[in-house]
């Protein structure tokens, strides 16, 4: 591997299948006023760098989506032959470092409509690496999830499977994928803002999780890559069953009383009385012994105090040890440090985007799930700032109410 390793925080879940749909690079070559061959040219170079880091983070099975079905009716001949050519680079430069990391590169798709110089690159690369068992490269070229699933029945037909012989594993056999060990694919990964799988590993793909990056493909980098499987790791898939963790049974309601209340006691969080409202919130938001919230409570305090003297790296310091006595009773599987460290940006910046990476972090839920509850604790904080600021009951009244919605979209996420 020659690319420089990506870490992954500890107990990061990494998908075994991970698929990328790469769109937008004509729209990145429009977008700066070049040819849009260009675009392809740096949608190629990008491709290579996000394999490279695939492999890195751990992902076993790779796929991406290089040309369509319909990409012969939509686009022009010329454009078509650029794309087979750079499909083509991309093979060639790909075989050597595929043995060498142990990748076998496996074609998804027909081959007998493709240019005969590239079903002999894509030949010859499945052949030379056919043995390797470490890593799985899939190029899915002249590809449609229909038409997979068409061209398996036409096999099954051929080799005359009775209709009482057909299952889930059956089918599974005569899929493009089908001597695969991660044939179905765990995260979908598409660029340029669409929303939408259009048919990828359709029969695979009953059970997998989408990300939407709104950057073209070009500007896909392997570290937003990262970001995806960290936004992956936090979802709780359920499989259709129920979910694992039921320890988030608060009222939000009586949550957001007790925090407002604590609120409304002084910008110093000083005094047994704030400490008691602290630890009557613990225990209510978390679902913990008073015992164990009193134990709680102690570092919250600190890192409050901390965190008022501007003093972060002590807060964070305090927040790592609370947020390790949290996790510890409540088997959240988030790490203290990152958590504590997201928290300190939320309380130096209280904006959206500090606020949702906190909460997904917290409670392992993706970007997407804890944006509503994120948003709502901004507005609460912006109206506590009011309020603080103008001693006007009205902004209070509107804090309780954000907070009560945010605590509500929050445990509607998660418990």
């Amino acid at each position: 591997m020659t690319e420089k390793l990506l870490a992954l925080p500890k107990g990061t879940v990494v998908p075994d299948h991970l698929a990328i749909i790469p769109d937008g690079n004509r729209r990145w070559a429009r977008a700066r006023g070049l040819d849009p061959i260009e675009g392809h040219r740096a949608g190629a170079k990008r491709a290579m760098e996000l394999i490279r880091a695939a492999r890195n983070l751990g992902v076993h099975t790779t796929t991406f989506w290089g040309l369509s079905t319909e990409n012969w009716r939509e686009r022009n001949e010329k454009e078509v032959k650029w794309i087979m050519k750079i499909i083509g680079k991309i093979i060639d430069d790909n075989v050597d470092e595929a043995n060498k990391d142990g990748a076998r590169i496996v074609h998804l798709g027909r081959k007998e409509r493709l240019p005969k110089t590239l079903i002999d690159k894509v030949n010859e690369a499945e052949d030379k690496t056919k043995n390797n068992t470490k890593f799985i490269f899939n190029i899915a070229l002249d590809y449609g999830g229909q038409d997979e699933i068409v061209r398996a029945i036409q096999k099954m037909i051929k080799a005359k499977v009775r209709a009482g012989d057909v299952d889930i594993k059956l089918v599974d056999k005569y899929m493009d994928t089908a001597d695969q060990p991660y044939p179905y694919p765990d995260l979908f990964i598409r660029t340029s803002g669409e929303q939408r799988t259009s048919g990828l590993l359709l029969w695979q793909s009953h059970y997998v999780e989408t990300y939407w990056e709104d950057d073209h493909f070009p500007d896909f980098s392997p570290e937003k890559m990262r970001e995806a499987i960290l936004d992956y790791s936090r979802r709780r898939r359920r499989f259709g069953g129920n979910d694992a963790v039921e320890h988030l049974k608060f009222k939000p309601e009586l949550t957001a009383k007790l925090e407002l209340d604590w609120w409304r006691l002084s910008k110093v969080p000083e005094g047994t009385r704030f400490r008691d409202f602290v630890i009557a919130y613990l225990a209510e938001q978390y679902g913990i012994s008073k015992k164990h919230a009193g134990a709680a409570a102690k570092y919250l305090i600190w890192a409050l105090a901390n965190g008022n003297k501007k003093d972060w790296k002590a807060a964070t310091r305090h927040l790592k040890s609370f947020y390790k006595l949290i996790r510890d009773h409540i088997k959240l599987a988030f790490e203290p440090e990152i958590v504590a460290s997201l928290k300190v940006k939320f309380w130096q910046n209280p904006e959206d985007e500090a606020a949702r990476a906190l909460y997904a972090e917290e409670y392992r839920i993706s970007d997407f799930q804890a944006a509503k509850a994120a948003h709502l604790r901004v507005l609460a904080q912006k109206e506590r700032t009011l309020a603080l600021e103008s001693g006007n009951e009205t902004h209070w009244k509107r804090a309780q109410d954000y907070l009560q919605k945010h605590y509500k979209a929050l445990k509607d996420r998660v418990a």
